[in-house]
């Protein structure tokens, strides 16, 4: 990681070329901080990380290809030491939980000012979370109350369950999309988080899990 005299090394993360331009306008007027790259999804980020060693992450959750929750976990596993910020306009438990749990620093909403996102970008790389006031409130709604992890897939919600148990039928995104009236990118969330609330590696040990642990259909 750079020294406390060096700028901070952050690099961006968003599909739309729009919010990245926003994004890198007010960042470059920033001495302390230098920007070294952009990714349009999170496969892309995943893979550069390692070429442009970023200190700080600013990371989208809903991306082509890989979401922001898996290529969160997927930067953490291969540089631990970097920190990742979501910035998105989510502020529900499905999004939430997973991002913390995929190794995110902060989670902040999209409408932060420039200054504010400037000071968590600082308090990230000194290593302080940085959560957007109405995140850390539901984040202590979760720890007031003792989640029971008694039945198998219990940390799933109820679509995410519906989801697994058409991927144990064997079941493409496409297929589970015309299934349940959804986009193939709301599926392919799903599945994300299905693998990383389960901690599992892919679709396959995904219907096992399901098959063994009765959440599949028997026929």
């Amino acid at each position: 990681m750079s020294s406390a005299q060096e700028p901070i090394r952050v690099m961006i993360v968003d599909d739309h070329a729009v919010v990245r331009e926003g994004i890198r306008t007010y960042l470059e007027l920033e001495d302390r901080i230098v920007l070294v790259g952009e990714a349009a999804n999170g496969r892309e980020a995943a893979e550069k990380v390692r070429a442009l060693k970023p200190d700080v992450v600013l990371m989208d959750l809903l991306m082509p290809d890989m979401d922001g929750i898996a290529a969160t976990r997927a930067i953490k596993q291969q540089a631990p030491d970097v920190k990742v910020i979501v910035l998105t306009s989510f502020t529900d438990d499905e999004h939430i939980l997973p991002a913390i749990e995929a190794g995110a620093t902060g989670y902040l909403l999209k409408d932060v000012s420039a200054e504010e996102l400037v000071k968590a970008i600082q308090g990230a790389y000194q290593g302080q979370a940085q959560l957007h006031p109405e995140v850390a409130r539901r984040l202590m709604e979760q720890v007031r109350q003792p989640r029971k992890r008694e039945q198998p897939g219990e940390e799933l919600t109820p679509r995410e369950r519906e989801v697994l148990r058409l991927i144990a039928k064997g079941m493409s995104n496409k297929q589970i999309a015309r299934e349940l009236v959804m986009t193939e990118r709301t599926v392919k969330g799903h599945v994300s988080n299905i693998l990383g609330k389960l901690n599992l590696q892919d679709r396959t040990q995904a219907a096992l899990y399901a098959v063994r642990h009765g959440l599949a259909p028997q026929d």
